[in-house]
């Protein structure tokens, strides 16, 4: 008699979530529903204008709901790397400051995530003073400060260059392996971020199709918003990921992409 897996609880689950911008006529999400497990890496892919960072927002609480609803998984800790961080670059602040803001952390806890995301010894920086990769490294570890098991990462590669892209994915991989920290992020990094994910959901306003990578990436629905061409350079960035994990940081077998009308 095969035994059954038992899978683990959902961090966060959204069921059949609409949401309508105020003034808009027609919802930019309708009926998304999805889930993301303890420790795997769930990435939000769609073209311009598709409700992705909407999906963060809505997920995180900043927009209410029309219908539907977001289960978070009680006393859930979520760290959290806006698209777009503002800093005013006429008042001084340096980067052990901005790590305390909004919430004092002591030297050590800010030393300790500057070095898990690779730019220690930036304290006395000034922010307005760091390179694209330096901030994005910088918003990322004051995400880690308070041992989030959710990461939510709004497109976070804006601005980097290609080799930037790539370290910066693979930072993330090696903080999932060394936290158990799952992930949800929105990228347009299609390339890259294939072969970081376990799950990837495609949104146009609702959930186009879902999988693994390589399943996606193979979806008439993926191919329609992206182009064949784009499932064909997918292929020759497989991401071996089709078989089962555990439950700290391990995604369950997946077969085919999940197709939605």
């Amino acid at each position: 008699m095969r035994a059954e897996i038992t899978r683990p609880a959902p961090l966060i689950e959204a069921r059949d979530l609409t949401v309508r911008l105020r003034g808009a006529d027609q919802p930019i999400l309708k009926d998304v529903s999805f889930n993301v497990l303890p420790g795997e890496i769930v990435t939000v892919v769609g073209p311009n204008g598709s409700g992705k960072s909407t999906l963060v927002r809505a997920v995180l609480g900043h927009v209410a709901a029309e219908s539907g609803e977001v289960i978070r998984r009680k006393g859930l800790r979520i760290g959290y790397v806006p698209q777009r961080v503002h800093v005013d670059d006429r008042i001084p602040m340096s980067v052990r400051r901005f790590l305390s803001l909004p919430e004092r952390v002591s030297d050590a806890e800010a030393g300790a995530a500057l070095a898990r995301t690779g730019v220690d010894g930036l304290q006395d920086r000034q922010i307005t003073r760091l390179s694209g990769g330096q901030f994005q490294r910088v918003l990322l570890a004051r995400a880690l400060l308070h041992r989030p098991e959710l990461l939510v990462l709004d497109e976070p590669t804006q601005g980097l260059d290609q080799p930037g892209i790539v370290a910066f994915y693979r930072l993330i991989e090696e903080i999932r392996r060394a936290t158990g920290a799952a992930v949800l992020m929105v990228s347009h990094d299609l390339l890259v971020v294939m072969r970081a994910s376990d799950h990837v959901i495609c949104l146009n306003g609702h959930v186009c199709c879902h999988g693994t990578p390589q399943a996606v990436s193979e979806a008439p629905e993926y191919q329609a918003l992206f182009g064949a061409d784009s499932a064909q350079t997918l292929a020759l960035y497989r991401h071996h990921h089709d078989h089962d994990h555990d439950g700290r940081g391990h995604h369950r077998h997946h077969g085919d992409a999940h197709h939605h009308a």
